[in-house]
């Protein structure tokens, strides 16, 4: 029996059609409308079989260098060498900032434009509407191209939010962590909204999560702050307590969008805070304090707020140390309560026990950290395997690694210098 003479055509048209299907799907409109419902039901299935709140990280290494005993007020070390056999200390900060002008009763600022945000696009549009509060008239999509090429990635971090104002805008930006509700109150009395990254728990999903808000006004009265909310909506209220509880999950760190000329204010706002180093050594005897008086998955927060301190001090051995008694607690917390998701938005373990040397904990909390996902999007995880692999002689696993880091985010520009070191073509 002969075939029919199409048969050739309808293979042809059959195989392009298939083809065809990725291509229109990763395109952002369709991301934008299908591509999270695809998603939520892919990680409903995956935590269904594998609870990702039952996965325990355990860390295998201890360093052998000595590290500093917390005890509140006690002065954190800074600045140390991993080699060093002693840990200096700092003269103690005694105050967050120093501007002595009083701050109103209560104030909430005008002319943000609100906008809903997209699947997992919290950080881009809340960044967007910081940026409409100074006459800014784009939108989520160009921010979110910008930070986070691949529309899956699970978290912007601060410093990609701010990449973007310095480097795409005429805007500035600040990030600082150790923020507290009289700075807040502040920035806001001053005219200067505030972005706030902080935990976030809700009807319609399981589990603890991240979220970034900004915040636009406050009453002493009432007791809250106003917020404008991506996922809720605008001109969201907060009383004080719970935002400082949320806000602790994420080292109270806070954004701030301004126009060049404001720079003189908004360094008399932030006092000693303006100084990098200074703000850090606050932050973490801040989190040394709630230690000592904190309980519960608050403590894990406040320890791990310590370790991400001492890594930007360059205290590393430290910081790992403060780590390891976070995850410490994590078993012991309902599993309800465990926040799992933490390490879609944190890097400071993987740069700790990099550069104290304990490599394996890096190679180990990796996949501990992308089995806890639907899909592993997290470039971060990868580069750091990477490098641990490489400094443990795996070259060929951190290739591997460099290269999952790249498929997830294309053009990440630690993962392209790396490879080139390794003398490796992307």
């Amino acid at each position: 029996m002969r075939r029919p003479k199409f048969t050739g055509s309808i293979l042809i048209l059959l195989i392009a059609f298939l083809l065809w299907i990725p291509a229109v799907y990763n395109l952002p409109p369709v991301q934008e409308q299908l591509g999270w419902r695809a998603a939520e039901l892919l990680a409903r299935f995956k935590y269904a079989l594998s609870p990702p709140e039952q996965i325990v990280f355990v860390p295998e290494e201890k360093s052998s260098l000595p590290t500093q005993t917390v005890s509140p007020r006690s002065s954190p070390p800074v600045h140390v060498s991993v080699t060093s056999t002693q840990i200096p200390s700092i003269k103690q900060p005694t105050a967050s900032h120093t501007t002595a002008l009083p701050i109103p009763k209560s104030n909430q600022l005008v002319g943000v434009r609100h906008e809903y945000q997209t699947w997992n696009n919290c950080g881009p549009v809340t960044l967007g509407m910081a940026l409409s509060y100074w006459g800014w008239e784009g939108d989520q999509r160009p921010i979110a191209a910008f930070t986070k090429p691949n529309s899956r990635d699970k978290n912007v971090m601060p410093y990609e939010m701010a990449a973007y104002v310095e480097e795409e805008t005429q805007f500035m930006a600040v990030v600082r962590a150790g923020g507290d509700l009289e700075l807040l109150k502040r920035f806001l009395a001053a005219g200067l909204p505030v972005i706030v990254e902080k935990g976030f728990e809700g009807p319609d999903f399981e589990g603890w999560m991240g979220h970034y808000v900004l915040v636009t006004g406050y009453s002493d009265q009432d007791q809250i702050f106003t917020l404008q909310d991506s996922y809720y909506g605008p001109n969201q209220v907060m009383d004080y307590t719970d935002l400082e509880s949320y806000w602790r999950a994420f080292n109270f760190t806070y954004l701030v969008v301004y126009p060049a000329e404001r720079q003189v204010e908004l360094t008399a706002i932030l006092g000693p805070q303006s100084d990098e180093e200074y703000n850090y050594t606050y932050a973490a005897q801040k989190a040394s304090d709630d230690i000592y008086a904190l309980a519960g998955h608050d403590q894990f927060f406040a320890w791990f707020n310590r370790g991400t301190n001492l890594v930007q001090l360059q205290d590393y051995v430290s910081a790992a140390g403060a780590y390891d008694e976070a995850f410490a607690l994590y078993p012991a917390m309902p599993e309800k309560e465990r926040p799992w998701r933490m390490m879609w938005y944190q890097t400071g373990p993987y740069q700790a026990y990099y550069h104290a040397g304990r490599y394996q904990d890096v190679i180990n909390l990796s996949p501990t950290t992308l089995d806890a996902m639907s899909e592993p999007v997290l470039e971060e995880s990868f580069y750091w395997r990477a490098l641990a692999r490489e400094a443990s002689g795996d070259n060929k696993g951190a290739i591997k690694d460099l290269r999952w880091a790249l498929k997830y985010h294309p053009g990440f520009e630690p993962a392209l210098t790396k490879l080139q070191q390794l003398g490796i073509t992307p």
